[in-house]
This record gives structure tokens, sequence and C-alpha cells, in this order.
């Protein structure tokens, strides 16, 4: 059985260290430019370079996210840099843009593509898709349930890779566009607001709040610890850690037990979990824990909605203040310089632990049992919980290992020395050979002839280098000579081949890059989209073309069906759809694509057209000046005219989840209200559901759209 891949997070070369000698398989991260993470450290050049040699030694695989969605202005640059990362061999790129995608696949044959999760691919129809582009691995969609995964790896040859710890997403990836509409930090381009982890008061249709807690779409941690048997069970090629944004403490642990535990499982058969590695990474971090979506989370436990922030382990309550002295009951240890946080009815409140009475005494330790008293200027309720959000020995540990700690690569050595004869010497790790022959040949010994313990210890000083011989066979002829000098350049010698054949090259291939795509006319066209019949009979002569989800409509000639933007079951029908995701690409003949694709440049225009797209809807993201920019960059690189939509009158759907918030508070339909009074209509169906943006786009300026090449105006009703 191959074993699964564990791939951890590297926002900095600190914690690219700390995740390869954690002992992970592969690291993703990302360049100064083009990552959904811009806020963390992220690597130059430079750097990059340094990092794929430090891990490739490793025998660490490395993926560069560059999956954010790339405007018309910034695709030359775009391309330089992949053609960079590509020539320093990183092992894959993590891409969200179609066109950006087709493009890098066109141009770069030996570049692996591995499709991010904002590409939004969470069916089995979605994966077809990806295979068929010549994508090797997809990184699902975390909501995708791991029975799907098992029918794509039971029926693709694809790489399927899936969230296994960290931070989570309320929104299915790719499919948020809240922090873009608020403005002007987009998620899709790596500076998200995190608009999820905002106060909300929800109420219902009459008016009615109906809720206590006010982070109604902060999501818990993802962790699967102690599901991974299911995950590995099912075919999974790769489970991924996130957290770009953690630092090198976080990556290292979490990396640590996942390992562990993983090596357990495949070693025993079964899992082998402590209590304590579950505490210790809630102790790191932790919003409260979930499954997740994938293996079946119930919809109430997938959220934390009393605060969105870290929370630790409870160690106590408060049980009296006085005089600002703070006295708290402890029911677990805590130490000198830990963090604590006490959650009153007002506002959380964050304490370090300077100095402390235990029991009336000063101590730096205190257990389970313990009254502590501390000093605190602010008055606190009595049985407020007090929280452990900072465990100051767990940090230093970590960073003692850290120090000490090193990850060494194992390998094997063969000598055979022989009178009359040259050195030769080999090592392998097991996958690699590397050989080296003396420029000299043996002579008997005259005085101090070299035994083999002597040569094994000279060839055991392995020194800075990422090796650690576990094994010698030596084979020489006794009463010989050979200068210590000699041994110690030819093990050298034999280490840097070593190096050689582990930094391998991925062959560097640059093609030209042409595309067939359709000519389309150019026209002033009106579309709507309706949901009700006396809708389309009242407007029945006032546009060109009418969208609808609603089946019953179909029956007229000029309305097309709208497909949801998650969908399990693909209804059968035969004339034109609107589709808004993937699978849709291969699962119809005749269809457009909806502003849920997020085409942001002309790439992505032609490569709709060219699979057979009769109709591009732009992405919300654009403004007019980069729709111009777009047009006329198609036009004179394909030197033919596209068919693209754009939407000038809606409420835009802002987010899209499987999480379901009417449902947990038991009504049909709702409305989220945040701190400035904007709100936001909430719609759900069997599947998912729908927040729509507050802000209403009424884009009356339409002739500016028809001058600079938009064929089709949308207003959805």
């Amino acid at each position: 059985m191959k074993k699964i891949e564990l791939l951890s997070p590297a926002g900095n070369m600190e914690c690219l260290k700390a995740a390869i000698n954690a002992g992970c398989d592969a690291v993703y991260l990302s360049g100064k430019l083009y990552g959904a993470r811009s806020f963390a450290g992220n690597f130059s050049n430079d750097e990059l370079i340094q990092a794929v040699r430090y891990a490739h030694l490793y025998g660490v695989k490395v993926y560069v996210t560059i999956n954010t969605i790339v405007y018309e202005k910034e695709v030359e640059k775009f391309i330089e840099y992949v053609r960079f990362i590509h020539q320093i061999n990183v092992d894959a790129v993590i891409v969200q843009d179609l066109g950006m995608m087709h493009l890098i696949i066109k141009k770069f044959p030996n570049l692996e593509v591995h499709a991010s999760t904002q590409m939004h691919i969470h069916n089995f129809e979605g994966a077809l898709f990806a295979k068929k582009m010549g994508i090797k691995r997809i990184v699902m969609a975390r909501e995708t349930p791991i029975e799907v995964i098992r029918k794509i790896k039971d029926n693709l040859d694809i790489e399927v890779e899936v969230f296994a710890h960290g931070a989570l997403c309320i929104s299915y990836s790719g499919g948020c566009l809240m922090s873009a509409l608020i403005g002007p930090r987009s998620g899709n381009r790596g500076t998200c607001s995190q608009a999820c982890r905002k106060k909300y008061d929800l109420y219902d249709e009459s008016g009615n709040k109906l809720n206590k807690d006010e982070y109604l779409l902060s999501t818990k941690e993802l962790c699967t610890l102690q599901e991974l048997d299911k995950i590995i069970s099912n075919k999974v090629d790769s489970i991924k850690i996130e957290g770009r944004m953690k630092r090198p403490e976080y990556v290292y642990l979490v990396t640590k037990i996942y390992k562990k535990v993983i090596d357990n499982y495949y070693n025993a058969g079964t899992l082998k979990i402590s209590e304590n590695d579950i505490i210790e990474l809630k102790k790191i971090f932790n919003r409260g824990f979930t499954r997740g979506f994938m293996l079946g989370e119930n919809n109430d436990d997938f959220v934390y909605q009393k605060r969105p922030n870290h929370i630790g382990i409870k160690v106590g309550k408060v049980i009296s203040y006085q005089n600002n002295n703070l006295k708290i009951k402890l029911c677990a240890n805590v130490n000198l310089h830990d963090g604590l946080r006490i959650i009153d009815d007002k506002e959380d409140k964050g304490i370090v632990l300077n100095k402390m009475l235990v029991n009336g005494k000063l101590n730096d330790k205190a257990h389970c049992g313990d009254v502590i008293t501390i000093r605190y200027d602010k008055y606190i309720k009595n049985n407020s919980d007090v929280l452990l959000t900072t465990d100051y020995d767990q940090i230093k540990r970590i960073n003692e290992e850290l120090k000490i700690k090193k990850r060494k690569v194992f390998i094997s050595i063969y000598v055979v020395a022989k009178v009359n004869e040259k050195v030769i010497i080999k090592a392998s790790d097991g996958k690699n050979i590397a050989t080296v022959t003396s420029n000299f040949k043996i002579e008997k010994s005259k005085n101090k002839p070299i035994d083999k313990n002597t040569f094994v210890n000279q060839l055991k000083k392995t020194g800075n280098t990422v090796y650690e011989i576990s094994k010698i066979e030596i084979n020489m002829d006794e009463n010989i000579f050979i200068n210590i000098k000699d041994i110690n350049e030819l093990r050298r010698s034999l280490l840097m081949k070593l190096d050689e054949k582990r930094l391998y090259k991925i062959p560097f291939i640059e093609n030209e890059y042409n595309l067939d795509v359709p000519s389309f006319e150019n026209k002033r066209k009106k579309s709507v989209f309706i949901n009700e019949e006396k809708d389309y009979l009242k407007l029945i002569n006032k546009y060109d073309t009418f969208y609808s989800s609603n089946e019953k409509l179909l029956k007229y000639d000029d309305v097309i069906y709208k497909l949801p933007r998650v969908i399990n079951e693909y209804p059968n029908i035969k004339k034109n759809v609107l589709i808004g995701e993937v699978g849709g690409l291969v699962k119809y003949n005749n269809f457009e694509t909806d502003f849920s694709f997020n085409v942001v440049n002309s790439y992505s225009v032609a490569f709709l057209h060219h699979i057979g797209s009769i109709k591009v809807t732009l992405s919300h993201e654009l403004n007019k000046s980069q729709i111009r920019l777009l047009i006329e960059n198609y036009k004179k690189r394909y030197n033919k005219n596209p068919n693209v939509s754009v939407i000038i009158d809606s409420y835009p759907e802002a987010m899209i989840t499987k999480f379901d918030l009417n449902k947990m508070y038991g009504i049909k339909k709702g409305y989220l209200q945040d701190e400035f009074g904007n709100k936001y209509k909430l719609i759900s169906n069997d599947n998912f559901m729908t927040i729509y943006h507050y802000n209403k786009i009424n884009n009356t300026d339409n002739l500016d759209y028809y001058e600079m090449g938009v064929n089709d105006l949308r207003i959805n009703l």
C-alpha cells in the first residue's frame, strides 16, 4: 500500500524547517505574489531557491501556491514567475484560475499542476474535468463527502488531497465573494478580511432576533486525527495541514503528532492516539474541534459561535475577586509565563502569569486542585471560566526540540578496498546510488595498517550534512594502508554526489501558447434571471434570454436552466444550461458559464469558449476598466470577438456554504445583520445555504459595456 503523504504549511523558512524536522513528506508555500495567503511571511525568489534545495535534500517535495485569480495586466509577470519556479525544480504548482491553469499546462508540459481547493471541485464530474485537463492532483473542496472521494479514486487515475487539520472557511472555497464585495480585500486574491469571523445577529422574516451568541459564521478547527484510518482506507493520496499564517511551533507540533499517528497506523494497522495528543493540539491552537463535513460532521457542531479566537483548554474557574486579587481554582496544571484567558460576560480578558501565589505561597508551578492568586486591576465575576491559551512549557519544549533534533536521511555504505586496486565506495538512500572511486591504488602497509573500525569511524563523520549512516559493509584486504585524509576526501565527494542525485532536475520545456476559439458577433443583448412564471409573462418582450432555476419554466424555448453552484446529481437537460462549477463542463454539451467561475482574464474566457461555452459571464470582482482591457487583449491575441456577459443589476451571492444557519435555528429564510446594520439575506435548499450581499449592484450606464465589447447585460430578479 502506498503511504499517504503528509503535507505541511510553510509561511516562511523557519516554518519550512520546522515542518521538515517534524517529519512531513511535502510542504506547500508561496512566493511574494499570487498565493492565497498574502499576509503570511512567504518567500522571496532567493528564499524559494534555498527552500527547494533544503527540502529536496531531505526528500521533501515542494508545492508552490499560485492560487489567486489573475487579472489581465498581471498575466505576463505571472508567466515569468511560473517559468522561474519551474526552473528551480518545484514539484508542483497549485492553481485556481482556469485560464492560468490551461496556460501553464499548454506552455510547461513538465510542470505538475494541482487544482486548488479554490477551484471548488466537490463532485465526481469535477474530478473528471481535472483529469481531462491534465491536472495531476485535486485538492478537494473541504465539504466533499468521503464517499465521493472514494468513487473518484476507484474510477479515475488522479491524486486526491484533502484538508486534515486547521482553520476552515465557512464558505465553499472559491465560492466566497464576501470580503471582496465588502471591499477592498478579496479572498480570491489572498487578502481575505475574514468577514465570517465577525459578529452578526440572525433575524427571521418577521424581524425577530434569534441568536444569543454573536459569532454565527465562525467555524471550529478541523481535526481529523481520530479519523485518519477512514481517510487512508478511502485511498486519499495526501492530507494537508492548514496554517501558512501559523508560527513554527504550531507547524512542528501538528506535523509531528500527525506523522506519529500515520506511522503507527501503517506499522500496527490501527490508530494509536493518546489523550495527551489531543490536549497538545488544543493548547497550540483551537476554536473547538470538528471532524468536518467530509467525515459527516453535524451541521450544529461545525461552528463555535461564542468567540472567533483560540480557546485553548479550560484550566479553572474564578472563585473570588477582592482588592485587585483574583483567585482561581484550578482543574489543570499551569506554570509561570503561561497565557490565560478569562471568559467574562462582557469581554474576554487576557492575563500572563508573571507572578502567582499558589495556595498562599509564591511558586512558579500550580496543579489541579490548587488555588492561585494573581493581581488584576479589572473586576471579574465569580465562576468565570479560565482558559490556558499559551502553554509556556509547551512552546519552550518545542523550541528546544527544534534546536536539538534534526531530521536525518539514513544511508547505507558499501566499501571495496583491495590491494593494487582503487578504493570503491557506494552510498544508497534506498532510491539513489552514488559511487566514488579513488585516484590511487591501495598498497600493502609497511608500518601502520588501517583497521576496519578506523575506516568505519571516518566514514560515519557526516558532520553538517543531512545524512546519517545506518549500515556500513566493508570488503577489505588485511594489512593495507589508506591515508585518513584520503578517506575523508572520498567521504566528502561521495556525499556531494549523493546530494546531486537527491537534488533532482525536472526537465524544463516551454511551448508556444496557441488556442482555437470560435468567433462571435458583436451584439447588444439583455438577459434576466427569474424564478416565477408571472415574471416571464410580464417581461417576455423586454429580454432576449431568460435564466431560471425553476424547471417548470423550461417549457419556454428562451428559458435557460441555471444549475446550482453546488451539485451532486445533474438533471438530464438537453437544451442550453447555465453552469456554475467545473463538473458541468464535462456533463453538458450546450452550456454557458456563470459568474461563479470568477473569470477575470482573457485566457479564462478563451479557455471556456474553446471547450464549448457559448457565453461567459464575467466575475463580480472586475471593474469597467479591467473588463475593457480583457476584451481588447482577447481580440488582439485571438483575432476574434468573445461572447461575454456582465451582471449589472443584482444582489450578488456573497457566499455559498454547506453550513446552514436557517436549519440550525429552525427557519426557512432569514437574514444576518452586521455591526453596521447591513442585512444579508439567507436562502437555503437541500444542499447548501447562500448568503446574499446587502448592497445591490446597479450599473445603469449600459452603453459603456456594449461599446467596450460586452454582448450581454444581465439583471437578476
